[in-house]
């Protein structure tokens, strides 16, 4: 697989083959390839490095289980009871505003965020619908199923950029965290990954997030629980933490010479291989994979717990607010897009007891964590280099409902993918402006209707990828990186 666009060319990092032999293989040192999966340095033809792109950084804020519109960024005060919920609109900082009253912290801020109030799609199932906000594809690729990630499933928005982004700093230019979104029975969402472009193009997933006991409701702990059922508690041991890359303990006195004597005869065998793109793959895995383990900006952008006590409070000591400081300082180390995914896998699908979890649960760190995220890239001055866009992969349904199914039998929304509100902030966003309308009951655009395509060309255009990009596959067929129109009004 090849890059067509004539500035980005394949390559490796200059890292010498002793320093490599010294360190091994990244399998040999024990790493998992989840850590450096699209990896990738980009030179011209003649070695030289490539400049980096126009564009700076985005943060994909992703609130798996679809957030509410109406209880959130799009409250409907003149609806009718059964519409417009328990919840009450508050002024903002932008004359004729109005938001819901447990995100007062963002309100304090609307002159430095945008929304959208008209994204649609036609799919209110939950994994047709992730597939479609996070691949930015509206179609479903042929033979998609719900149930597992596919080799055929269209590439995420994080594996396009992991694909055509220069990285900086040897850093993968994307990276999820901090977790893969599983659903709680256990199958894998898909939309999440490379799919059509191949494994070698997955985002950097960062797994901080060490919570795998179906036993308790997925979500983002500690001092933060998604409570559908009373009795549901943080584990006791839980931990918020990144892998660590290094050598494990023990392993230059005890296994590494065996393990580089393994690497030397694998090196023998290669150079009996095609001297072509095979080799020069695994030489570019293997020494940013190196490259990684010996910097040691990777270590300092992952670490959260070393940060500043009083910016971990501002953030929120959670995993809403470890989650998203680690992504602002991944883009500031070099990342180019941080997709975060804010609660596992409907943590938002607040089919029952709607206004508790939204009142108690959800909104108050979520509010709390992107109003830090605001002002701590302001401060930095980062705030026009990184554009931030928070999404579901559906709406709420316009009406109240009680859910037979709720052990609470408290009332909630459904699944609704006709028309979501989506925020933008930062990388020139204009701030206080809505693009689009919904109509008086929220449940369909009214005006400037936007599609997953647009908020995908969005990012794209602000990562500074020109509008002819391809990628193309192994039987060098070119496919298009832009599929809609960047979204008009927003800078």
């Amino acid at each position: 697989m090849t890059l067509s666009h004539p500035q980005f060319r394949l390559a490796h990092p200059r890292v010498s083959r002793r320093t490599a032999l010294q360190a091994g293989s990244i399998g040999l040192l024990g790493l998992g390839m989840n850590h450096v999966a699209g990896l990738q340095s980009l030179a011209d033809e003649n070695g030289a490095s490539v400049p980096p792109p126009r564009a700076k950084a985005v943060i994909y804020i992703f609130l798996s289980g679809g957030l509410a519109q109406h209880d959130s960024f799009d409250p409907k005060p003149a609806a009718p009871a059964n519409i417009r919920g328990e919840f009450s609109p508050i002024a903002t900082r932008t004359p004729g505003l109005l938001l819901c009253e447990h995100l007062p912290m963002l309100a304090a801020r609307s002159d430095q965020w945008a929304l959208v109030r008209s994204l649609t799609h036609p799919y209110n199932e939950h994994s047709t619908a992730h597939h479609v906000m996070l691949t930015g594809r509206t179609p479903t690729p042929q033979g998609f199923d719900g149930n597992r990630p596919k080799p055929t499933d269209f590439p995420a928005i994080a594996s396009v950029v992991a694909g055509v982004v220069p990285p900086r700093n040897n850093l993968p230019p994307a990276a999820v965290l901090p977790e893969k979104l599983v659903h709680v029975t256990g199958r894998t969402i898909p939309g999440q990954f490379a799919g059509e472009m191949g494994p070698r193009f997955d985002p950097w997933l960062i797994e901080a997030s060490q919570y795998r006991d179906t036993k308790y409701i997925h979500g983002a702990f500690p001092e933060y629980g998604f409570q559908r059922q009373e009795g549901r508690a943080t584990p006791p041991d839980y931990r918020f933490e990144a892998p660590r890359i290094e050598l494990t303990p023990g392993m230059v006195r005890d296994q590494f010479q065996s393990r580089l004597r393994l690497l030397e005869s694998i090196q023998q065998q290669r150079q009996q291989l095609d001297q072509g793109a095979l080799a020069r793959e695994f030489d570019r895995h293997r020494q940013t994979a190196v490259s990684m383990l010996l910097e040691g900006r990777v270590h300092q952008a992952l670490d959260v717990h070393s940060a500043d006590a009083r910016l971990q409070d501002r953030y929120g000591r959670n995993s809403f607010g470890w989650s998203l400081l680690m992504a602002r300082q991944l883009v500031e180390a070099g990342v180019s897009l941080v997709q975060v995914n804010l609660g596992n896998d409907e943590s938002w699908d607040t089919h029952e007891a709607a206004f508790r979890n939204l009142k108690d649960f959800l909104l108050p760190p979520t509010d709390r964590a992107v109003s830090a995220l605001l002002d701590d890239l302001s401060q930095r001055g980062l705030l026009d280099d990184v554009l931030i866009v928070m999404a579901g992969e559906f709406g709420r349904t316009p009406k109240i409902f009680t859910f037979d199914g709720a052990q609470t039998k408290l009332p909630g929304r459904d699944h609704w993918g006709a028309v979501q509100s989506v925020f933008f902030a930062g990388g020139g966003t204009r701030g206080g402006a809505v693009i689009g309308e919904s109509d008086r009951l929220g449940a369909f655009p009214q005006a400037d209707p936007q599609t997953p395509e647009n908020m995908a060309a969005t990012i794209y255009q602000a990562l500074g990828l020109p509008r002819t990009i391809v990628w193309k596959d192994q039987l060098d067929r070119p496919h298009q990186v832009y599929h809609g129109d960047p979204i008009l009004g927003l800078t």
